[in-house]
Formats: structure tokens, sequence, C-alpha cells
């Protein structure tokens, strides 16, 4: 829905009357501040409007309506590789909540929180540590700055314990298009308790729409929080021939069925994508367009002690239960994996301490494993960390801030995640792993590949495509590899969790029932598409 002939100066005249001239952002500053994206992708953004207050939200509502300008909401703009704070279509005004911040409630006791969208991961977890209790923050691998409730509506997952981020939501509140507000139906009837420890609640489970849609604007969520074990403790595996993924997929798959419920996500992570979190860019020896070389990532891994195929998870129990857990992941992985160690932050403190003893040749060379470890322990304990963000700079070295929190859209940095679902059966993933490495080698990019379990059944394959933005050619191909990755694996039935702003329209197909459906729901809640048209429904 462009604006057209849409009145936006009569609107930003009234939203300046209604916020204050300060909170209103239009023309050229808001195009730099809220257009930056690491995908390429270039939006015209008139205006963004910088709220505060879930009050202020049905007046901005009423004058959206009435001049028939679009708005867009973000909680905090950092959905990295998937759009940033852009959106869906050209000439939506952003409406930014992340000043929206407050802490409303926490149940010590039960374990259940209320965030506003502005929450980061690296707030809640100081938020938690002030309180003195003993819970996990569900991190992802964004960084500190990242919104826990935008990271949930887009049901985004993590490797702590609850790692399906939306589904340790049990309550959503919302303002609709005419400005009413939306609550489950047990706050309504007055079970406000209640309502945030049972997700759903009595009669249509509504809170749904919520997430990936554009039905409201969500002002305030409620989520359970996974109390923190007495231990964690991390395992690191390796697949030393390629062909053995196929039985260690198996061997996962037993494994998680067996102890799952101790047991967060398994990772295993291929050869580049490791090196691209442990290696600088070989920019001396590295193709001047095109991917590295089979023969170059084979030497970087040698000299890195890295596998064609690295395996991370961890075990969150009691030393008691955590023992035997251990014992039967041993069991099952051992005869199909090589390099099988459990490490805890007592061990980690104790190679620290041996890594400080050796001489500086292996310092230096061991330093960024150790440094990692610590870093992923501490993400797997619900400490958000930044370890894992810096592989947006891995192309782009030289544009990694030191003196400042990582911001990929501010840097210029090229990032596109293409994030599939993928039966976890051996032959599936085979022909998963195969298909990404030829498209990305034909497109001219290094194949990076995680394949996170999200139950013993399913996995979340996440690549990321990392390119130069300030290389028109190179984004472009970037571009065409993530829809060539689509369509291949539309055909094989691959098909994201998740989509990219630009690429919405992929996934949506007009004679379904289903997208028929939600263009209805959509009408009937919002018949102007005031909130985030285009946004998988009301285009």
């Amino acid at each position: 829905m462009p604006l057209g002939n849409h009145d936006l100066a009569g609107a930003l005249t009234a939203w300046r009357q209604q916020l204050g001239d300060d909170c209103v952002i239009a023309g050229a500053a808001c195009q730099n501040r809220y257009g930056r994206s690491t995908s390429g992708v270039l939006r015209s953004i008139p205006a963004a409007l910088q709220v505060a207050s879930h009050d202020d939200i049905p007046g901005i509502l009423q004058i959206a309506r009435r001049h028939h300008v679009p708005l867009y909401p973000i909680s905090t703009g950092r959905n990295w590789g998937y759009g940033t704070a852009n959106p869906a279509m050209d000439d939506c005004v952003i409406l930014d909540l992340s000043g929206m911040n407050r802490i409303s409630s926490f149940d010590a006791e039960m374990g259940t929180i209320t965030v506003e969208p502005g929450v980061t991961q690296g707030q809640l977890r100081e938020f938690l540590d002030r309180q003195e209790t003993s819970y996990m923050v569900p991190v992802t691998g964004a960084g500190p700055g990242v919104s826990v409730l935008g990271n949930a509506l887009e049901r985004g997952y993590g490797i702590t314990p609850y790692a399906d981020h939306f589904g340790a939501v049990t309550a959503i509140e919302a303002v609709l298009a005419d400005g009413r507000r939306y609550r489950p139906a047990l706050h309504d009837l007055g079970a406000e308790t209640t309502n945030t420890i049972f997700k759903w609640g009595v009669g249509p489970y509504l809170d749904g729409l919520f997430t990936q849609g554009n039905f409201g604007i969500v002002t305030r969520m409620t989520l359970l929080l996974a109390p923190t074990p007495e231990r964690v403790t991390a395992f690191f595996f390796r697949l030393r021939r390629e062909q053995d993924l196929e039985a260690a997929v198996t061997a996962i798959r037993r494994t998680l069925s067996d102890a799952g419920a101790h047991i967060g996500g398994i990772n295993l992570m291929n050869a580049e994508r490791v090196l691209s979190m442990v290696a600088p860019w070989p920019q001396d020896r590295a193709p001047a367009t095109g991917a590295l070389s089979d023969e170059l990532v084979a030497d970087m891994a040698r000299e890195n002690s890295t596998a064609p195929w690295n395996g991370v998870g961890a075990v969150y129990s009691t030393a008691g239960i955590g023992k035997a857990v251990t014992r039967h992941i041993r069991q099952q992985l051992k005869p199909h994996v090589q390099n099988l160690v459990f490490i805890n932050p007592t061990r980690l403190r104790w190679a620290r301490r041996l890594l400080a003893a050796l001489p500086n040749p292996a310092t230096r060379r061991l330093q960024p494993l150790v440094n990692t470890l610590n870093s992923s322990l501490d993400i797997f304990s619900g400490r958000p960390a930044e370890v894992a963000l810096q592989l947006a700079y891995w192309k782009t070295p030289e544009r990694q801030p030191q003196d400042r929190p990582l911001d990929p859209a501010r840097d210029g940095c090229g990032l596109i995640w293409y994030a599939p679902l993928v039966p976890m059966q051996a032959e599936r993933v085979r022909t998963f792993v195969s298909m990404v490495r030829s498209i990305c080698r034909a497109h001219g990019f290094e194949p990076l590949m995680t394949l996170t379990s999200q139950s013993s059944r399913c996995i979340d394959a996440t690549v990321p495509l990392l390119f130069r933005q300030d290389d028109t050619d190179e984004t472009a191909r970037a571009q065409a590899c993530y829809e060539a990755l689509y369509r291949a694996g539309q055909k094989e039935g691959f098909l994201p969790y998740r989509m990219h702003v630009q690429s919405m329209h992929l996934a949506i197909t007009d004679e379904a029932p289903f997208w028929a459906l939600a263009n209805r729901l959509k009408q009937a809640v919002d018949p102007d598409n005031i909130i985030a048209p285009g946004r998988y429904a009301g285009r």
C-alpha cells in the first residue's frame, strides 16, 4: 500500500502535536537511521515515530487512519539478516517502540515476567541479576541489544532449555487498528494470574495471530523463564569425515528422543561456519570474486583444528541427573563422532589458567578457541553475548568496531539469513547439505551451515549469506542466491520458518485457503490496511 496521494504532511503535523517534535523524525535523517539494512534492500521510509508509552498508540493509529498513512512497528529494529528495521513495503512510517522498555511485572516464585517491546536480552539479564534470582534469559546469537519480545514474535529460537521462544509466551497485550486493547480471554474474565501461567486460555487461541503477522501492535508480552539449573555442561564433538554426517544425525535423533528434556538444542556446524567464528577472513589468499576454494577451506581447517562437521550442545540438570545424561550422550554419540568432550565453567577456568602458562605461539593459536568456548558457555547459561554476531563482519573485518556494541547494519555488513526446516532424517539432511553447497558455490558464496535441533524430529538449518554491500554485483548475487535456495528448497520441502521482509511474497499464494483466510482476518481487524501492509498478510 504505497502512500501515493495519502496525506503524510497532515499526519506528521498531527503526530508532532501529539508526541512532540523530538519524537517525529522525517526526511533524510529518518532514512539514514532506519533505512540501513544488512541485506542490501533499500526501502523508502518517509518518517518515524518514537513512542515511549502504550497510551500514545491509540492516538497514533487514529491519525494514521484519518490520513491513510501506513505504519510499520519495530521493537529495536535489529532484525539482522531478515530486514533489520526495514518495512515489508515502501512508504510506511516506522513506529519505533524501543523507548517502551519497561519490565512491568516479575513473579520470582512462578518464573513469569512481562516485558515491553524495547526490553533487550542484555537489559533482562541485568534486571534478573539485580533481583538475585536464578532464571535464564531466552538468548539468541543476535547479541545483547536485541528485543526479547521482537524475537518471540518472529517465533525465534535459542539453545537454552526453553528453546522455542514463542512457546514460552503465555500472554500478549496489543492495540488493534481501531485503537482497542487486545488481551487474552482469561485476563478479561478476571483470571489475571492464571492468564500469565497458562498459554492457551479459553476459547479460540488468538495470540498467535500477532506472531509473523500484522493484526495489531504488541505492547506487552508475558513469558515463562527457564530456571537456571544446578549444572550447565557444554559438550563438543567432531566428525572427521564428511561421510559420517548421516550416522551422526541418526545418533543425535536417538539421543534427543531419549534424553531431550535435559538437553538444549544440538548444533552441527560445517567447517566453513566454524572458520567464520575462529579464523580471520583470508584476505591475502581469497579470490577477488567468488567463494573460497575447497582447497583453501581445507588448509584453513587444518590450521585451525576444524573438522568437516563440528557439534556442540549443552546438558541442563542437577549434578546427579547430569551424570546419567552425559553417560547416555557418550553411549549414543561416541561410536559415531570423535573428540567428544564435556566442559563446565570450572573446567573452562582451569583451561584458561593453563593457557596463560603456555608459550606465546601456542597461546596465540588457542586463544580464539578458548574465547569462543567462554562466550558459548555464557550463551548456554542464558547470558547474551556478541560472539555469534561477529559472523556478520567476517568478510569486512575492517568494519568491526572495538569500542562500541556491534551493529552490522550501521557498519555496512552484508548478511542475509536462509533458515529452512529440515526433517531429522539422515537422507534428507544429506539432500539439504548437497543442495546448499551446490547453490551457494554456483552464486559465489561459502556454504556456511548450522543444523540446530528443534526436537528429535526437526532441524532448523541456518545459512548466512555474507557479502560486501559496497559491491553492487556481490549484493545482487547474494539476493539471487537466497531466492535460488528458497526455490530449490521448496521443491524438496525445505521451507524457512521465517522470511526476509523482501521475500515474504515468495511464501504467499493468494489462492491457497491459508493465505485467503489470513487476508480475510486482516481485512476484518484492519480494513484500512494501516498496520504493516505486506507483512505476510494484507498486501
